[in-house]
């Protein structure tokens, strides 16, 4: 088992339901359903460019996936996910925007956003003693070689290298679209998030994922709202 925190709209917000519809799973219900062709792709081209995110579930990382330490149990962990939800405020993100990561499509802040930093700094740390050593087979999975070497202090002692400074936050949309169709795809996901795209995004909750076995779709085990304990989904 391993658990991830991630922001993540409410099950019934519009965005979950747009977000379905593109990726053909939900991660609340766990449901899925085949893909449609769109625009300049047929249903296999759009499932296979977005396999990743729709294993890993519509959201926005805060700490990556990991497993709990020796001598920590799911309960311990629940607990301070409790208590740290309630310490937390909630707030806006001004507005978010179709950005590219490379060969990735996802939903980017349009400008650096304070209180999402702190969140994630905060998550990052308050949850580090609850978190598993990585595996040298999960170190090498994270090419070091390749990292520079903030990101790679960061794998090596705080279990992934996108935190802190390193941190961008992002909602994943597709995994890598190959050069030549970009242009189709940024054109298609503008088309489907259009009413998304330059609008704020609101940060009322927190979401604990999980993944039972390595390669198993993710689930929300459950939504905590920031600042209080009402309207708490558990799956």
């Amino acid at each position: 088992m391993r658990y991830a925190f991630y922001i993540s709209p409410d099950e019934d917000d519009p965005l979950t339901a747009a977000a379905e519809r593109w990726l053909g799973a939900n991660p609340f219900t766990g449901g899925t359903r085949d893909l449609k062709p769109a625009g300049d792709f047929s249903a296999a081209d759009l499932t296979a460019l977005t396999a990743d995110p729709r294993r890993y579930g519509f959201h926005g990382t805060l700490k990556a996936p990991f497993t709990l330490a020796p001598g920590v149990s799911e309960s311990q962990l629940l607990d301070a996910f409790t208590t740290f939800a309630e310490e937390r405020v909630s707030f806006d993100i001004p507005r978010m925007v179709l950005g590219q990561l490379g060969p990735f499509f996802a939903l980017v802040p349009a400008a650096d956003c304070p209180q999402l930093q702190d969140l994630a700094d905060q998550t990052v740390r308050r949850f580090s003693a609850f978190r598993a050593p990585l595996s040298d087979a999960d170190i090498a999975r994270r090419k070091p070689e390749t990292l520079g070497s903030v990101m790679r202090n960061n794998l090596l002692e705080w279990g992934y290298p996108y935190v802190f400074e390193s941190f961008r936050f992002h909602m994943t949309l597709t995994g890598a679209v190959p050069v030549d169709r970009q242009p189709a795809m940024k054109a298609l996901l503008e088309q489907a998030f259009a009413p998304f795209i330059g609008k704020p995004f609101p940060v009322t909750s927190l979401a604990l994922f999980t993944e039972p076995e390595r390669g198993a779709p993710f689930a929300i085990h459950s939504l905590l709202p920031l600042g209080g304990t009402s309207k708490r989904k558990m799956a």
